[in-house]
């Protein structure tokens, strides 16, 4: 499988949850997947992306063109899979995202009436992180202008988003939220090596790395000031949770912890190297034992599930863990074999399309755009080529 470039150094697991009983067979590798799970796992990305080759419009996009973030995410599925056979539906579809640049640096189309607009934060990260999959030094300029435009989106002032990113700059109202926000530091971390490439004399781009943090710790319901099922875990932005609210012993407010959030505030937390060691990380990874399963995104039902396991595989993968350890029950903690599970679930959940013989993902669940397959699938084929 392709191993993940996202992150540099290894996030260990803290001594007290390693102290468990391994959910591995004496054959087996800790971490590794099987000879025969790895096979699953590379049929059914070859049948995704013949799914996604197929269903590829004339002008090398999917889904909605207006958004060529839905044709950045499978471009970055075809870059990592690195496979000859898909190499023009590649090259089309890198040819309509770099159709998509703005005169700004980023990588967006214009969409007026829409709240939000043309989404030109997410719509930029997911592209310009997709670019540079390919592995093309021809790109470099235009990703070092995404870094500028993204830089640029960065929200600054004295309210609760200082330091986040929210889908669109330009609008008149002060916004950031989670979701955006780990898109950007991911993309701003992912490409950073461009800016070695800068002419001489050209100031380097980055974020300001610090106020970021300040503005992903707020999602975090801290230990101790919150339910115990809450402690660790992260929502979507200050004052809002997807999951909903519950009310705390004193009838304060509560915004839920949710699976998809809390592994998105780990992963951002680990892009923007917080150490493992510091209590942030660690009481999300403690959120992540206590809530572990594949069944659901933990607190949203399948609203969201194919982020979900696409976000979990990025967090796990770039926190270092080969086994995570889970709590069956109050005092028994055991060792899981993290890869193994997300690959079983996500093979099993494979539709194939009977006229092709290709196959493809979906969910049930229209929310967050999850109604698409080619989102969805392109959620899948990433998370699988990073096991």
């Amino acid at each position: 499988m392709h191993k993940t470039l996202l992150i540099a150094g290894s996030f260990l697991l803290s001594a007290q949850v390693i102290m468990a009983q391994p959910l591995v067979s004496a054959q087996e590798t800790p971490g590794a997947l099987s000879q025969s799970v790895e096979n699953e796992v590379q049929a059914a990305i070859n049948r995704g992306l013949a799914w996604l080759a197929h269903h590829q419009k004339e002008d090398g996009s999917w889904s909605n063109s207006d958004f060529p973030a839905l044709t950045g995410l499978p471009l970055q599925a075809f870059a990592m899979a690195d496979n000859e056979r898909y190499s023009e539906n590649r090259n089309r579809a890198a040819r309509f995202v770099l159709a998509s640049i703005q005169p700004d640096g980023g990588i967006y189309r214009p969409v007026s009436g829409r709240r939000g607009g043309g989404l030109s934060t997410y719509n930029t990260a997911v592209c310009m992180t997709a670019l540079h999959f390919l592995g093309d030094p021809g790109v470099a300029r235009i990703v070092q202008n995404a870094r500028s435009f993204i830089a640029g989106t960065q929200h600054f002032g004295g309210d609760v988003y200082a330091g986040g990113f929210g889908y669109d700059a330009d609008t008149d109202r002060a916004y950031a939220d989670l979701l955006n926000t780990v898109y950007a530091v991911e993309a701003m971390r992912v490409t950073q090596s461009v800016e070695d490439s800068r002419p001489r004399g050209e100031q380097r781009v980055d974020i300001d790395w610090s106020q970021a943090v300040r503005f992903i710790e707020q999602m975090q319901n801290v230990p101790g000031e919150v339910p115990e099922k809450d402690e660790g875990g992260f929502f979507y932005r200050p004052g809002e949770s997807k999951a909903g609210t519950g009310e705390g012993e004193d009838g304060e407010i509560i915004f839920r912890s949710y699976g998809s959030m809390t592994y998105a505030g780990m992963l951002a937390l680990i892009y923007a190297e917080v150490d493992r060691d510091d209590v942030r990380v660690r009481s999300a990874m403690d959120w992540a034992s206590r809530h572990w399963t594949l069944a659901e995104n933990p607190g949203m039902g399948n609203e969201g599930l194919f982020y979900f396991y696409n976000v979990l595989t990025k967090c796990l993968s770039a926190y270092g863990a080969d086994m995570l350890p889970v709590q069956k029950s109050e005092d028994q903690t055991q060792l899981l074999n993290w890869r193994r599970e997300v690959a079983e679930k996500l093979v099993s959940l494979q539709k194939i399309d009977p006229q092709t013989g290709t196959g493809y993902w979906e969910n049930d669940s229209g929310r967050f755009w999850e109604s698409d397959p080619v989102l969805v699938t392109a959620y899948t084929l990433i998370a699988l080529l990073m096991l």
